[in-house]
């Protein structure tokens, strides 16, 4: 169900700002604003990537490897996960569990797909910025374990 909240979040969020009026009529129309429990997992990296997440609120772990090895907590509101739901992934890579109660905008990838093959322009913009936030948990996951090489206290990027 959409809520009045998620239709003016999603249009404020990083990753959608800037876009055109119809991409987003369209994306808000295929949305779904839902809430989690703490301890929910949202999925596992082995299942099929059907939904894209953008956060609202609240706390979701991003872990990777049967020891559950944490790649990134995602705390601030317009965090983006489920990416292997747009690149024509078979699994997830990553399992993702909520650590408090959560509030998500989901948005199905065979919905997405078709926005996205609307709208050539839009696309691009999306996937541009996307890039970059993948780029940027990247270099923060390299410099966590560097820090971890030298013995340092680890940061917290999350």
């Amino acid at each position: 169900m959409k809520g009045r909240g998620g239709t003016m979040f999603i249009k404020e969020a990083e990753l959608f700002k800037e876009l055109s009026q119809e991409f987003m009529n369209e994306l808000v129309k295929n949305m779904a604003e839902e809430s989690y429990e703490e301890g929910t997992f949202l999925f596992q990296e082995s299942d099929s990537p059907n939904f894209f997440y953008v956060l609202e609120e609240g706390r979701v772990r991003l872990s990777i490897g049967e020891r559950g090895h944490i790649v990134h907590t995602l705390t601030d509101p317009g965090e983006a996960f489920g990416w292997s739901s747009l690149i024509a992934r078979d699994t997830y890579t990553a399992t993702a569990e909520c650590l408090a109660q959560s509030k998500l905008i989901k948005i199905a990838r065979e919905k997405l797909d078709k926005i996205f093959e609307k709208h050539l322009a839009d696309s691009a913009q999306f996937y541009k910025r996307l890039a970059g936030v993948i780029c940027q948990r990247l270099i923060n996951s390299y410099n966590s374990f560097l820090s971890s090489q030298r013995g340092e206290d680890q940061p917290s990027y999350g």
